[in-house]
């Protein structure tokens, strides 16, 4: 806003000054009066080109206003009050009241009249038009009382700016927060909760071996070994966790998604018995994936081979992946019993299998789509996730 009343004043003393100078008497006069305008037209140049560096200073320091104040009246005095340096005049007490408030409006207004109406009176009769020489100084205080308006709402609208960046902040805390809990979630059940649920699985058939009274040896040392292979699982998978939320993500990495897909498969079929199979579909190669792709990627595909082996008794596992048109496509099917009819994610959610929620989440934060049901299959259930080729340029945290 500023300025805005600087590139005013500019314009206004550049259109006044030849008269300004014509008026003046030769001599000293006119030097005075050149003076006057190079000083008044370089002090509003400077500011309009550079407020933000000297906008200050001229907060700091009022006199150099008055002073700029005084040169404006030499020109004022030798321009006459009918040239466009009375608008100049009436801008000094706007900006007053913009910088400095009620007082400093007051102060520049009241000096600024009075020295407009002793220029009127020098030049003229001032009884003989009170009206017309009352003008500019009447004009000078409603500028300074619109200067101070104008300063108190752009106050109070930076107060509402700030106000409003502070609630977006927290909103943004609270929902980086939310996530991050979400994920937390996610991880832990399709990792570290299953490991230890296995675990306490495994210690119960031990405590049970131990308890007979013909008790086996080498049983029971089979049972306490997969009790401590399950237990350096669960420990590995919760430092591979914590080693995941430390770790920044390069975008400049990629997985390779197909091996991926084929270790999962091996894995699983070595640790259940469950025949499961990989294939590519499409006519092209699986693109480079970022690694936070494909992590949520083949959690899925892990997620939905593990609940086809403990909810659905199926006799095989077929993994497919490929790109078909602008999309990536992996598809997890099992020909076990499927689904349970009328089957929804909050009635899943409010019986505590977290599952399904937490697939549908992971597909959900890296802009994929995720189908889960019977499909064009004649039984069974199958897992489609659909992940447009234009995300995995995306950074995903």
């Amino acid at each position: 806003m500023c300025r805005h009343v600087f590139a005013f004043r500019l314009a206004m003393i550049a259109l006044s000054a030849p008269s300004a100078l014509l008026n003046a008497a030769p001599g000293l006069a006119t030097r005075l009066v050149s003076t006057a305008v190079i000083v008044t037209f370089m002090g509003s140049y400077v500011l309009f080109r550079d407020w933000e560096r000297f906008g200050p200073l001229l907060l700091r320091h009022p006199t150099l206003l008055a002073l700029d104040t005084l040169f404006g009246a030499l020109l004022l005095i030798a321009a006459g009050t009918d040239s466009t340096l009375a608008y100049v005049s009436v801008c000094t007490p706007l900006l007053a009241g913009l910088v400095y408030g009620w007082r400093g409006a007051g102060v520049f207004a009241s000096l600024q009249s009075l020295i407009l109406l002793v220029v009127y009176a020098g030049t003229r009769e001032l009884h003989t038009d009170l009206a017309e020489g009352a003008l500019f100084p009447g004009l000078c205080l409603i500028a300074g009382a619109a200067g101070v308006t104008l300063r108190n709402l752009l106050l109070r609208f930076g107060e509402a700016t700030r106000a409003l960046t502070a609630v977006q902040a927290r909103l943004a805390v609270t929902e980086a927060v939310t996530a991050e809990r979400a994920r937390l979630a996610r991880e832990m059940h399709d990792s570290v909760a299953k490991t230890l649920h296995g675990v306490a699985l495994a210690a119960d058939a031990l405590a049970a071996s131990a308890g007979t009274d013909r008790m086996d040896p080498a049983r029971v040392r089979q049972q306490a070994e997969l009790v401590a292979r399950s237990a350096r699982r669960g420990a590995a998978e919760t430092r591979a966790l914590l080693t995941d939320l430390r770790r920044e993500t390069d975008p400049a990495h990629s997985t390779d998604l197909t091996t991926g897909l084929t270790t999962l498969t091996r894995d699983f079929t070595a640790r259940t018995g469950l025949p499961a199979t990989c294939r590519r579909t499409g006519e092209h190669p699986l693109p480079p994936t970022p690694p936070a792709v494909a992590r949520h990627l083949l959690t899925i595909a892990a997620e939905a081979m593990e609940n086809a082996h403990r909810h659905a008794s199926p006799t095989r596992v077929a993994v497919h992946a490929g790109v078909h048109g602008d999309l990536l496509r992996i598809s997890v099917h099992d020909d076990g019993t499927g689904l349970p009819p009328d089957t929804t994610l909050e009635q899943l959610r409010e019986a505590g299998h977290f599952g399904l929620v937490g697939m549908v989440e992971r597909a959900t934060s890296v802009g994929a789509r995720i189908r889960i049901g019977q499909g064009c299959r004649p039984r069974g259930t199958e897992v489609r996730i659909e992940l447009p080729l234009a995300a995995l340029s995306t950074p995903h945290p």
